[in-house]
């Protein structure tokens, strides 16, 4: 049996922090129903097995350094910090550095929900990100590929790396004929993005989005927009690419301007030309693979983290021949 103290910092006022009717302390109480946990004021007593001891200690410090950054805590802040499962230690950090778990958050978005790299792959992105100015990141529906390369984005605008954010799709129609939607070509448009919008919607507050798009700071388009661009300081990232073919890739590549960086997602079961070999995405890969500043990540099933059914669709489909969801 092991017993530790914990002081909040002396900045921090433990009514703002504990919550009305302390109800923070209350859910963080029940996260741990093997330790004894007793507040006194800005103290925390702690009495239970080193191990929880020890977890509880990690979890508490990103719980506090959420509060500091931004002042206040919701329950949704504090159970996506406390119910993400603890992961190792980075292979790649050194003695100094702190818990891969601390590290694997991306951004904090909207309402305090933290977007943060959940599975291997998506932490290996965020990895050769630092490492690289191309990626390409390849791999089924719902394994947030492209949800993790926007939160890299806007990262990225806030940390003011890059002075803009350019998202762009293919318009490939994936059953459906453009000329029969209504509306402008805007309007028509608009439908395939709508996964970037959302994206966004998640990680920027809406009237500063609005802004940032008024502005041209945020910039969403279709593919064909890029022609006869460079695209400097920007972070543009190219979604959908498996419906482009190899001279679109090859035009959208070569936009890429100083301190640019640009990320290119796609799933190649879900190919939506008349032609599915006519897609570009991977014969792109397999000539850029291997030259200094283009990592590669392939996505599998195991980073799907949509609803847990998604896992066991995509399999069905593919056992019975229908590789798209």
């Amino acid at each position: 049996m092991g017993e530790k103290i914990i002081d909040l910092d002396g900045t921090i006022d433990p009514a703002d922090f504990y919550g009305a009717a302390d109800v923070n302390f209350h859910r963080l109480v029940g996260k741990f129903p093997e330790l004894k946990i007793v507040a006194r004021g800005g103290t925390l007593k702690l009495l239970g097995s080193e191990e929880q001891i020890a977890r509880f200690e990690e979890r508490f410090a990103q719980l506090v350094a959420y509060f500091r950054r931004y002042g206040h805590l919701s329950p949704e802040v504090l159970d996506q910090i406390f119910d993400v499962p603890t992961v190792d230690r980075h292979p790649m950090a050194g003695e100094g550095d702190t818990a891969a778990g601390t590290e694997d958050v991306i951004v904090y978005g909207n309402n305090g929900n933290i977007v943060r790299a959940r599975t291997t792959n998506q932490r290996k992105l965020v990895e050769l990100y630092a490492k690289n100015d191309l990626l390409f990141a390849v791999g089924p529906a719902g394994s947030g590929k492209t949800y993790t390369a926007i939160a890299l984005a806007v990262r990225a605008l806030k940390n003011k790396e890059v002075r803009r954010i350019i998202l762009t799709r293919p318009a490939v129609e994936a059953g459906e004929k453009l000329g029969f939607l209504p509306g402008d070509m805007k309007e028509k448009l608009d439908p395939y993005l709508q996964p970037l919008y959302d994206a966004l919607n998640d990680m920027i507050p809406p009237k500063k989005l609005q802004d940032y798009m008024a502005e041209g700071i945020v910039q969403i388009a279709p593919l064909a927009y890029m022609r006869g661009r460079t695209l400097d300081n920007a972070f543009v990232i190219l979604d959908e690419a498996q419906n482009t073919l190899l001279s679109q890739i090859k035009m959208f590549l070569t936009r890429m301007g100083r301190n640019a960086k640009f990320i290119v997602t796609g799933d190649v079961t879900q190919v939506d030309l008349p032609h599915q070999g006519d897609s570009g995405l991977m014969p792109a890969i397999g000539m850029l693979r291997g030259i200094k500043g283009i990592g590669v990540v392939e996505f599998d099933k195991q980073d799907i983290v949509r609803h847990e059914l998604v896992k066991h669709i995509v399999q069905a489909f593919e056992k019975h021949g229908v590789p798209r969801d």
